[in-house]
């Protein structure tokens, strides 16, 4: 084991998309930059998510990537509107290459500390393989879905079978042929890899905690022309991209639900619905995510939907889901709904017959006893504040951050937070995260704290935390904007509720392109909401 004790500009933990562009445009700034990750190579979630059927399942190639460099777009070729995991972990790996970031990377490395040192005015980090280095600045790029959420269901950790997270699955090849399988778990996961699954395994069962809302993913080769036409107007789109709510290349839909009458609106989804793909959750009505009215009709157009396409009834029902339509994240699939129409898939609703148990071999349910051979937990994530809630880092007076967050993940921007100066998060609770393009998401707000940390250099500041004060109001902001829609009235992991004593509240900033107007904004009036304290040895590193 070899041990290190240095001295960085900046420290960067994680090495996925928003921890590689970190790097590349500290490195840019010319500082020293030092980056830990625990995978064995760039990718973040897209070296771990690597389960059968998993891809990119938002707006898809070639616009799920890096914007910074025209020279990057121009030469990577996407074979497929809808990227698996391995084509966009290929991407990643050719970023790393081009650009030479992994000679300032520390692979198969967890970090196990991360403490503020008030009187030198530097952040420590130590790691699991006993290395020791401070930086005046921590970046923490630990991914919003990172954190695996492992139920706590009575004897499942004696289940003697095979047992796979679909966010943690292996790196050698895992056989279904011949298995009796149970997936746990009906959100973006599982609804992508249960048809993968079953097309060799002998049973599947479902086991289905929450039915969903899912529009066909259409998914298909990428056309030369697409990517030449992407390529030859990139700058226009990327101009299209900044402007969008969500950061993706459309235009703003300004087409409300009270133009057209029911049927117009039915008419609509349908074309939309035989096009497939994530524009079928834009590309309908404005006001779907505001108005009851509006979402009611389109949540019996995905129900319907449901029963014309799996021939049992009672199947059907069971999959009908029942609350707000986008309000839990919307999800697209590869004939998912299909799959319930085979002979070696069971549906098992644990909301009218719930898990007892697990043995060595099965699954108990209420009504009975369902022999397995392999658990997959498509169980998703301690989402948004998990990682950051694991990494838990030492603030002043050695606070840690779960007490900190105890009722609350108190922030300011989504970035910073009281009593860790000097410390930023990327897509952290309180900014768009999630519900925005992310690699694009990455890129504006590094480039919102290079710039706060050039600042700080620039004034000889050696510490700038938020104030308790702003804090209180970026909470109610983003809770004012939340309000305005029918986002918190559902339970969904953007709410916490699928972690026992989670805070319930919806934590994401949902004014998409706005967030950075404002924090743009914030910038220019000299950093409002922010207290500072001036270096006490030199600045940056001591530059």
């Amino acid at each position: 084991m070899t041990t290190r004790d240095e001295s960085y500009d900046v420290i960067v933990i994680g090495a996925g998309v928003s921890g590689m562009y970190a790097l590349h445009h500290l490195r840019g700034m010319g500082l020293a930059v030092r980056v830990y990750d625990g995978a064995a190579d760039v990718g973040g979630t897209w070296w771990y998510n690597r389960y059968p059927g998993a891809r990119v399942d938002g707006p898809g190639s070639p616009f799920y990537c890096y914007t910074f460099s025209d020279e990057l777009m121009q030469e990577w070729d996407w074979e497929e509107t809808q990227s698996d995991w391995a084509a966009v972990l290929a991407y990643l790996r050719h970023v790393a290459d081009k650009f030479d970031l992994r000679r300032d990377i520390q692979f198969e490395t967890w970090v196990r500390d991360a403490r503020y040192d008030e009187a030198a005015q530097r952040w420590t980090v130590e790691t699991d393989r006993g290395d020791s280095a401070t930086a005046p600045f921590l970046i923490c790029a630990v991914g919003a879905l990172s954190a695996a959420n492992i139920p706590n269901i009575p004897g499942i950790d004696e289940f003697a079978g095979e047992r796979y997270h679909t966010g943690r699955w292996p790196h050698h090849p895992v056989s279904f042929a011949g298995k009796r399988v149970a997936v746990l778990g009906t959100g973006s996961s599982g609804i992508q890899s249960i048809p993968e699954i079953a097309k060799t395994a002998a049973h599947v069962t479902v086991l289905q905690r929450t039915p969903q809302y899912s529009a066909p993913a259409a998914n298909r080769p990428l056309a030369p022309q697409e990517q030449a036409a992407a390529r030859a107007d990139f700058a226009k789109i990327r101009a299209t991209m900044l402007a969008n709510m969500g950061g993706f290349p459309f235009d703003p839909n300004p087409r409300a639900s009270l133009e057209h009458g029911r049927e117009q609106r039915r008419a609509l989804y349908e074309k939309l619905w035989q096009r497939g793909g994530f524009r079928f959750f834009l590309d309908g009505y404005n006001d779907v995510a505001t108005s009851e009215e509006s979402n009611a009709v389109l949540a019996e157009f995905f129900r319907d939907k449901i029963r014309e396409v799996v021939r049992d009834p009672e199947t059907a029902r069971k999959l009908l889901p029942d609350y707000f339509v986008m309000t839990k994240r919307p999800v697209l699939d590869d004939g998912y709904f299909e799959t319930f129409n085979r002979d070696n898939v069971t549906l098992v609703d644990l909301r009218e017959d719930p898990i007892e148990r697990f043995t060595r071999s099965s699954v108990v349910t209420r009504s009975g006893e369902h022999p397995i051979d392999m658990l997959v937990l498509a169980t998703g994530f301690d989402a948004i504040s998990g990682s950051m809630l694991r990494l838990d880092p030492r603030g002043r007076a050695g606070v840690r951050l779960k007490e900190r967050w105890h009722d609350r993940f108190h922030n300011y921007l989504g970035m910073m937070i009281a009593g860790f100066p000097n410390l930023f998060m990327i897509h952290g609770p309180g900014s768009p995260g999630v519900l925005y393009n992310m690699p694009l998401g990455a890129e504006r707000q590094m480039g919102w704290i290079a710039d706060f940390i050039s600042h700080l250099e620039k004034r000889g500041v050696g510490a700038a935390e938020p104030t308790t004060e702003s804090e209180t109001a970026w909470s109610a902001e983003v809770d004012g904007i939340a309000s305005m829609t029918l986002f918190p009235r559902t339970s969904s992991w953007w709410t916490g509720a699928n972690i026992e004593g989670k805070p319930r509240y919806f934590s994401t900033y949902l004014g998409g392109s706005m967030y950075y107007a404002r924090i743009a904004d914030i910038a220019a009036q000299g950093y409002a909401g922010f207290s500072f304290e001036p270096a006490r040895a030199g600045g940056v590193a001591g530059r």
